[in-house]
């Protein structure tokens, strides 16, 4: 019998040398932008009749509560105000948008390296929500949320491979007044990552002093209006079927400020929604056409998100159940409507009901960001982090998203079945007359890091090994990891002439 054990030495001492040499982007397993679409849950005949049954309601039913300024817009532009109020739209009209709709959006980072191409089916995960609480996970318990933890927040997904962008994930509630609340939002997650940002803003009026803050940061408009690095995540309507007024005031001057545009409908399936899945999605799907007539008669080709957002409740209670199965349905037959149109979308994924960083919360946010990357979601929003149902978001639940999303990635990935990786050539050196085992191959090698993906934080450890490295807990390793990166200066942070500049000029409360 053949003593293997020196091979397999030395093949372990090549695999840990492998992995020390970093890829290039295009050889990396994973990476921003990867193309899904392999999972339909909708089938084409589905698909036309959720389309036609949106057309109707449209038609039919229209939305109330438009601005003034709105209403001009819409029925300038083909859209009929009747006698009740509310604003109905030809399938013509709506139809003659979606030709006009900007189908190749890219969101620009502060670094182009983290510039997202949305257009087909390519997929990104980053982080969303409003969340007013932060998870504390040494005790337990829930602490209302600080633009300190904000901007944290950034900071750590700036280090994140997996996390492609920070949509603001909670309020901070230290700051009371909502003028400032929303410019330090701004400050606090820009200067925390160099990845796209979205936030919201929560009256009109406080659009323009945040473009000027933008402004300031890009280096002038010209600077900004070339790359703007932060989207306006907007809730223009109010499920079911009615505009959100202030909401569509901000979206103007958004628009008009060179903003790119999430259109966000978050009805809640047996709430503000129908119960069924299928109805949940024809209420959204109807709310985004309108807001894409909006958008497209306001600016034709203004690059917009369609923010198809249907949540689940849990029928028992009327409680969102934003961890269920039925949420990761939603989400993917969403997705398979955005490519039906041809749009750029976006939808919610990867929500936790669970209110720690436990087992409940994996198998909650693995389901539906599974689910979502394969239905070929261009933005997966609120993929890492949050938990009780959006009312909680935790920094260590955001770092083993990373690895969480890193899996789910592979998935979207899929399967290549080229000559060369049928690997018959392999075989036969292996089988005929070689060592009989693929370990220290060097196709085995030079497949390592190109076709797995290793989780940073996850123990795949044998029990004994796993003992004798002290018996490592996944949270605690996730709060030594954020305390790593916390510990360093932000790689965002402004030059200090422009951050004494902003500081001059607003008021910044982060020291």
């Amino acid at each position: 019998m053949t003593d293997t054990s020196p091979r397999r030495a030395g093949g372990r001492a090549a695999r840990r040398q492998a992995r020390a040499n970093p890829l290039a982007e295009n050889l990396r397993p994973i990476r921003p932008g990867m193309t899904g679409g392999r999972y339909e849950p909708l089938t084409a005949s589905d698909l036309d009749r959720i389309h036609n049954a949106a057309l109707r309601a449209l038609e039919e039913i229209g939305l109330s509560d438009a601005p003034a300024s709105g209403i001009r817009i819409m029925t300038e532009a083909g859209a009929i105000l009747g006698d009740d109020g509310r604003i109905r739209f030809p399938r013509a009209l709506v139809e003659d948008m979606l030709a006009k709709a900007n189908r190749t959006v890219t969101l620009c980072g502060r670094d182009p390296l983290h510039d997202l191409d949305l257009s087909g089916t390519r997929v990104h995960y980053g982080t969303a929500g409003a969340a007013v609480h932060m998870v504390d996970v040494d005790t337990g318990h829930y602490r209302e949320s600080t633009v300190q933890d904000l901007h944290d927040a950034a900071r750590i997904a700036d280090q994140l491979d997996n996390i492609h962008f920070l949509q603001r994930p909670m309020v901070a509630r230290d700051i009371p007044d909502n003028r400032e609340m929303d410019l330090n939002t701004i400050y606090a997650c820009c200067s925390g990552t160099l990845k796209h940002v979205g936030t919201s803003f929560t009256e009109p009026s406080f659009v323009p002093d945040a473009f000027e803050l933008l402004h300031l940061i890009a280096g002038g408009e010209e600077a900004w209006r070339a790359r703007p690095f932060v989207s306006n995540s907007n809730c223009f309507v109010v499920p079911p079927m009615k505009f959100a007024t202030e909401a569509c005031e901000v979206m103007e001057a958004c628009i008009r400020g060179g903003m790119p545009v999430l259109l966000l409908s978050a009805g809640q399936a047996g709430a503000t929604a129908p119960a069924s899945i299928a109805g949940a999605i024809v209420q959204a799907v109807a709310e985004c056409l309108a807001g894409v007539v909006y958008v497209n008669a306001m600016a034709p080709g203004h690059p917009t998100i369609f923010g198809t957002w249907p949540f689940v409740s849990d029928l028992r209670t009327g409680a969102m159940s934003g961890g269920s199965g039925e949420q990761a349905l939603l989400t993917a037959g969403c997705a398979q409507m955005h490519r039906y149109y041809g749009l750029c979308g976006g939808a919610a994924a990867g929500i936790a009901d669970a209110k720690l960083p436990d087992m409940q919360a994996g198998w909650e946010q693995m389901c539906s960001n599974v689910m979502a990357g394969l239905s070929g979601l261009n933005m997966v929003y609120e993929a890492a982090g949050m938990h009780a149902s959006l009312l909680g978001f935790c920094h260590e639940s955001l770092i083993l998203g990373d690895d969480l999303i890193g899996q789910a990635l592979r998935c979207v990935r899929g399967i290549e079945v080229t000559e060369d990786d049928l690997s018959l050539e392999v075989m036969r050196a292996t089988c005929l007359g070689g060592p009989g085992h693929y370990l220290g191959s060097d196709d085995t090698l030079n497949r390592m890091q190109r076709d797995y993906v290793y989780p940073v934080l996850g123990n795949r450890a044998s029990p004994k090994e796993w003992v004798e490295q002290g018996r490592p807990i996944l949270v605690e390793k996730a709060t030594e990891r954020k305390e790593r990166i916390l510990s360093k200066p932000s790689r965002a942070r402004f030059d200090p002439v422009t951050d004494v500049a902003i500081r001059n000029r607003f008021n910044i409360h982060l020291n």
